[in-house]
């Protein structure tokens, strides 16, 4: 038989109640009292309820977080490091961007060694960019460690899409655009949960190829042909919503799916002129697998007509011939699907004394093919809105003109072929891998390649 004690109160010996029972609420202890379990004894009914304590004084340098606990964190002076506390199963840890700037200045979260979050890898940090986050994380064992159980309401998915840096960086709506207009490295701090969205956006595109120059001294003369464009390859995902090139290679193009890594950025300067010769190349702009080619020099105008100085150069897009009866430059070379340019145009013909050159080829459109006196234009461009507006990229330079009207260069930052009483071709512009424009006339020099770009776009809410 089991014995029962029955009481309604036990008091302590100064009279105060330590156990009281009023109905059915049993209390333990009175106001102001500490209860504590003896060491080693276990308890239940005591445990959190998926809750943190929140600590209300921002936090402002780098600190170790505490189980059970929440913070705020305040990254208005610089950027903030949480190192995690050592996992067991059901440890609860949150944080709150403090005043909504870790789009300025990010929170970075770094595992206990050995550790993960969200089950990425070992030891691998956890970066937070997105301006008013909140986060909760609950360890639940070592294939996953750390996981997030729950986002506020300032995003949309979170650190479950891309996190990256790298370039100049720009937002259009739920999407990051990072512009690349010199040598880099794109880096993926975090991939998406979800295979599709790691498949970013991009476009790549190489240096333009210098323009051909004017002829020697004497009679004929004749200008130099434009430069080709550098080799345009653009890819749009499946996640992505903007208008897209005709040269988009989705379907049928190459994809690039990101990891958590760091992916080297190569941006390609323009061709140099050649002085009165033929133009250089343009370098290669590279971005993962995808590699576009630099646009082919152009050629130039020789009194004793020779293919080794008169035809325009292969690349991306081919450079224009010089004056004469002359070929423009393959372009698509090496090929690639979609083809990443055209072929630079024919020079002309007919008899002097004043020949011309034909214009480089584009991204969409081959050179123009030259009529003495007058040079061929630069072949067209492509215009894409990747970088949040339409812009063109990509243009050949027009050729140069033996005396007739100066030709444009094509779309996308081709430079204009030169005539009399402006003999000197145009450089191509910037940064969007625009050929140069051919020399008109005597001794003058073509135009110089503009170079290269690399845009990167993904979806980051």
């Amino acid at each position: 038989m089991t014995s029962k004690i029955k009481v309604d109160n036990i008091e302590n010996q100064c009279g105060a109640n330590t156990i009281n029972k009023c109905g059915t609420t049993i209390t333990l202890g009175a106001s102001g009292d500490t209860i504590n379990l003896a060491s080693g004894a276990s308890q239940t009914g005591f445990g959190r309820t998926g809750t943190v304590d929140w600590q209300t004084t921002p936090k402002t340098g780098d600190f170790t977080a505490v189980n059970g606990t929440g913070y705020f964190v305040n990254t208005t002076s610089g950027a903030v490091t949480m190192t995690m506390p050592s996992g067991s199963a059901g440890a609860i840890v949150s944080i709150q961007d403090y005043n909504k700037t870790f789009d300025s200045n990010a929170l970075t979260i770094t595992p206990a060694s050995g550790e993960k979050i969200n089950g990425g890898s070992a030891d691998g940090d956890l970066i937070i960019s997105t301006e008013g986050q909140g986060l909760t994380f609950v360890y639940v064992d070592s294939t996953v460690g750390w996981k997030t159980v729950h986002e506020n309401e300032f995003i949309k998915g979170g650190s479950d899409l891309i996190v990256a840096t790298g370039g100049t960086v720009t937002c259009c709506g739920n999407y990051r655009i990072h512009t690349f207009t010199s040598p880099g490295t794109f880096t993926v701090c975090t991939a998406a949960a979800c295979a599709s969205n790691n498949i970013v956006s991009y476009m790549v595109v190489a240096g333009g190829g210098a323009a051909g120059g004017g002829s020697g001294p004497g009679t004929p003369s004749g200008g130099g042909g434009g430069g080709g464009a550098g080799g345009f390859r653009e890819y749009k995902g499946p996640a992505d919503c903007y208008a897209a090139s005709p040269k988009n290679g989705n379907p049928g193009g190459t994809a690039v799916t990101v990891t958590a890594t760091s992916f080297p950025i190569t941006v390609g300067a323009g061709g140099s002129p050649g002085g009165p010769a033929k133009g250089n190349p343009g370098s290669n702009s590279i971005f993962s697998t995808i590699t576009s080619t630099g646009g082919g020099g152009g050629g130039i105008f020789r009194c004793a007509p020779n293919p080794t100085y008169n035809t325009g150069i292969p690349g991306g897009s081919g450079g224009g011939a010089g004056g004469g009866p002359f070929v423009g430059g393959t372009g698509n070379t090496p090929p690639v699907s979609p083809p990443q340019g055209n072929n630079g145009g024919y020079g002309d013909s007919q008899p002097g004394p004043a020949y011309a050159g034909a214009g480089g080829g584009g991204a969409t459109a081959a050179g123009g093919n030259s009529t003495a006196p007058v040079g061929g234009p630069g072949g067209a461009g492509a215009t894409t809105s990747i970088s949040a507006s339409p812009t063109a990229f990509a243009g050949g330079g027009g050729g140069g003109s033996g005396n007739g009207a100066a030709q444009p260069g094509g779309t996308g930052g081709g430079g204009a072929g030169g005539t009399i009483p402006s003999p000197v071709g145009s450089s191509g512009s910037t940064n969007t891998g625009g050929g140069g424009g051919g020399a008109g006339t005597s001794c003058n020099e073509g135009g110089a390649g503009g170079s290269g770009v690399v845009i990167i776009r993904y979806k980051f809410q």
